[in-house]
């Protein structure tokens, strides 16, 4: 499993790392601010069996959520 994946911020282009939980399921999805320009992203983790994540963002619009 790897420990760490990246995704493209939609708002600023910068190439964020987050770690990987495993533990909180194959298919995950939460909120988080992009930490270069404090956008909020939705992000998606999809995990494979082997545990390798595939990670993509989402722009965070208001009222979303």
């Amino acid at each position: 499993m790897q420990p760490e994946a990246t995704y493209l911020c939609d708002h600023c282009g910068e190439e964020i790392v987050i770690p990987i939980d495993s533990s909180a399921g194959s298919h995950q999805e939460y909120i988080e601010d992009c930490p270069v320009c404090c956008n909020p992203m939705l992000i998606h983790v999809q995990l494979d069996d082997l545990g390798d994540a595939v990670v993509w963002s989402e722009a965070e619009s208001e009222g979303n959520g």
